[in-house]
């Protein structure tokens, strides 16, 4: 395993701009790996029964991936730091966040038996592992796990354990299905409104974690469905779902 070690000190004689880019570089690489901080601390909460508590720290994971891959390319971390492999970092935190932590939220919700727990796990431990996991044209193939997004809505929308088992196996399915997906901080058409919606959305389902009642007044759960369809009616059309059908 590379140890930090191997990067070489920045001395007196490192010109000030190259030292201050290692330092940002280092900073992305924190961030990235705060993301497995956030997913212990949601299993923690699980294992406190603090459902609430995990949520929101699913959602926190969930905004630090979605804008640490942005400043890996603004800071150049590839060229900055070329020994340490921030894709590989990327992968092992967000299996963890978009695989484990969820899979284990929908267990301890009776939403999933937990013999079921197996089909996901090993579905998108398959599904991270293709080298093609992540197309030329910067999509995702396949459904990309996001395992953290229906465990929140199977729990606030109070699904039967029935029809949520009944999701999950067809997700897990999906993984298989190569069928491309957009990658929204990589889109390259309507980048900026997917970004925003997404945003948006976090929000959103932040205070449907933490105040149900208040949310389910407003109908937020409701309304955060339209990023949803976004995301999905977004895909089909770039991604070519039904050219590829035709």
């Amino acid at each position: 395993m590379p140890s930090a070690l191997a990067t070489p000190p920045a001395t007196a004689h490192t010109p000030s701009r190259e030292r201050a880019q290692i330092a940002l570089a280092w900073c992305v690489h924190a961030l990235t790996a705060s993301g497995a901080a956030l997913g212990t601390l949601a299993l923690v909460a699980l294992y406190q029964n603090r459902p609430e508590r995990a949520g929101i720290l699913m959602l926190a994971a969930l905004a630090v991936d979605s804008v640490d891959g942005t400043f890996a390319r603004r800071v150049r971390v590839a060229e900055v730091l070329p020994q340490v492999d921030g894709r590989r970092l990327d992968d092992v935190v967000d299996y963890l966040n978009y695989v484990v932590v969820p899979v284990v939220f929908m267990v301890w919700l009776g939403a999933l038996p937990p013999l079921w727990a197996i089909a996901p796990v090993l579905a998108s431990a398959y599904g991270f592992a293709q080298r093609d996991a992540k197309t030329d044209d910067d999509f995702f193939l396949g459904w990309p796990s996001y395992w953290n997004v229906l465990a929140l809505y199977l729990w606030r929308l109070e699904i039967s354990p029935a029809v949520s088992s009944a999701l999950v196996l067809g997700c897990t399915a999906a993984v298989f299905v190569p069928l491309k997906y957009v990658y929204p901080s990589k889109l390259r058409r309507f980048r900026t409104v997917t970004a925003v919606a997404g945003a948006v959305w976090t929000v959103v389902m932040a205070v449907v974690v933490a105040w149900p009642e208040a949310s389910r007044a407003l109908h937020l759960i409701e309304l955060s469905l339209l990023f949803v369809a976004w995301y999905v009616g977004l895909s089909a059309w770039l991604g070519g779902w039904l050219r590829r059908s035709a």
